[in-house]
């Protein structure tokens, strides 16, 4: 029985809900200083998923064909649609964040569903509980997500709480499909995987801290493709 995706996503909308509450009632240093903690969390993250990398030109040429189906598919643009629309309707339900246009809340909703969802330790954790039934993994990025989304509710609202959703889906399509998935892979193209994530992990943390706003969601096809590139690049060289 999986467990580890329904506390995980019951952990975004609690932050979620108690960093929305509190709002403006925290100080404003902790509203400010903490999310760029967790941009350079999410930097070391990726900087300790990238050193895995086994095949770079296979990662390198996963990335860029990624980000390239990305861009012509505009799926940051659908993304951040979906997190207007999460906005408007959670606004009719409670009072509406003020001091933040719609342009900065994308980017931030955006860079943050990108962070809960697509994170290594997200996915590697619930295809491990799938593989295992060990949902430690998963219980750490709880402890984690509890505090992010907290943090990140007080400017963005209670709309943070709605990536729970997304999150669970993927958690839980990950752990049902590893017993098939794995059992296909190697420890390369698993290591190439992990790369491939660290590089779209560290762009997140660059993005969070403002330091440069990468389409990060325009990347998350490269992960679709790295597995084939690295099986393929290991017997063609």
């Amino acid at each position: 029985m999986l467990i580890g995706p329904f506390v995980n996503g019951s952990a975004v909308v609690i932050g979620g809900a108690i960093g929305a509450f509190l709002g403006t009632r925290l100080p404003e240093r902790l509203r400010t200083a903490l999310p760029q903690t967790f941009g350079l969390a999410s930097m070391g993250l990726g900087v300790v998923l990238i050193v895995k990398v086994k095949f770079l030109p296979a990662v390198i040429l996963a990335l860029i064909l990624g980000a390239v189906l990305g861009e012509l598919c505009c799926l940051e643009a659908a993304i951040g649609r979906v997190g207007a629309g999460a906005r408007n309707i959670v606004d009719k339900f409670f009072p509406p964040r003020e001091g933040l246009s719609q342009e900065e809340f994308v980017l931030k909703f955006v860079a943050i569903l990108v962070m809960f969802c697509a994170s290594g330790t997200g996915i590697f954790g619930a295809m491990h509980e799938g593989m295992t039934g060990d949902a430690s993994i998963l219980y750490v990025k709880t402890i984690l997500d509890l505090f992010t989304a907290a943090i990140f509710a007080t400017s963005l609202g209670y709309s943070v709480a709605t990536i729970a959703i997304p999150q669970l889906v993927i958690q839980v399509g990950l752990a049902l499909g590893a017993a098939m998935i794995l059992p296909l892979t190697t420890p390369d193209m698993m290591n190439d995987f992990s790369s491939v994530g660290g590089m779209i992990m560290l762009a997140t943390g660059l993005r969070i801290c403002g330091i440069k706003v990468f389409p990060v969601a325009n990347m998350l096809p490269a992960l679709f493709l790295v597995m084939p590139f690295s099986h393929y690049w290991s017997i063609l060289f």
